[in-house]
């Protein structure tokens, strides 16, 4: 045999629900025992008609459907934070997010060198005589030599130029720029909500009523 619900078990409980309510607060509120308030929901004892409408008037506020717990609060909902740990949090992600950009300069200037020299390379290459090739360099005693096996060197040289950053240091740079990124864009939030006022602070450009 299925049990009997009663109806304060679907108010109680929808009650509690909405509002985040424990038993023993509910029951606190109603003035009965939490024991008893369990007895009421679970319909094991009749809900007496004064903790009827008390629960009524409790219920009354709540409307047919609500956003689920986690959905974001309203800034009416916060009161005004407390400025210590905030300020405290600003004062670390400004600070560590310098460090970040710090420790990406010689990064960007790696990066920077490497474009520099992927965009000159066609030019030194056509400007030097054909590359002689082999991997050994040439004997350069003799007459005439030295100058084939500077060719040689130059082709060389030009060939060890970095065109882009190894996939090391790109993966650090990339690492390091999200971090300070993210830094920064912690910052610059709570900056904003350093700043922003108390919810109904006067202004003292506006004259009182």
């Amino acid at each position: 045999m299925s049990r009997r619900v009663s109806v304060s078990e679907t108010v109680g409980a929808r009650v509690r629900n909405y509002f985040g309510l424990s038993q023993a607060e509910l029951a606190r509120y109603l003035g009965v025992s939490e024991g008893f308030t369990g007895h009421l929901e679970s319909g094991r004892r009749a809900l007496p008609f004064k903790l009827g409408q008390m629960l009524d008037a409790l219920a009354r506020p709540i409307p047919a459907t609500f956003p689920p717990l986690d959905t974001p609060p309203a800034p009416a909902d916060l009161g005004p934070p407390e400025p210590a740990p905030l300020e405290a949090r600003l004062d670390y992600c400004r600070h560590h997010a310098r460090r970040l950009r710090r420790a990406l300069r010689p990064l960007v200037a790696q990066a920077a060198y490497a474009a520099r020299w992927r965009a000159a390379l066609p030019t030194l290459r056509a400007a030097l005589p054909p590359d002689p090739g082999g991997e050994e360099p040439p004997v350069h005693t003799g007459p005439g030599r030295w100058a084939a096996f500077l060719v040689w060197y130059r082709w060389r040289w030009l060939a060890d130029r970095p065109t882009e950053l190894p996939p090391s240091l790109s993966a650090r740079y990339h690492l390091l720029r999200l971090q300070a990124e993210a830094l920064e864009m912690e910052a610059a939030a709570l900056e904003q909500l350093l700043e922003r006022p108390a919810a109904g602070a006067v202004s003292e450009d506006t004259p009182a009523a």
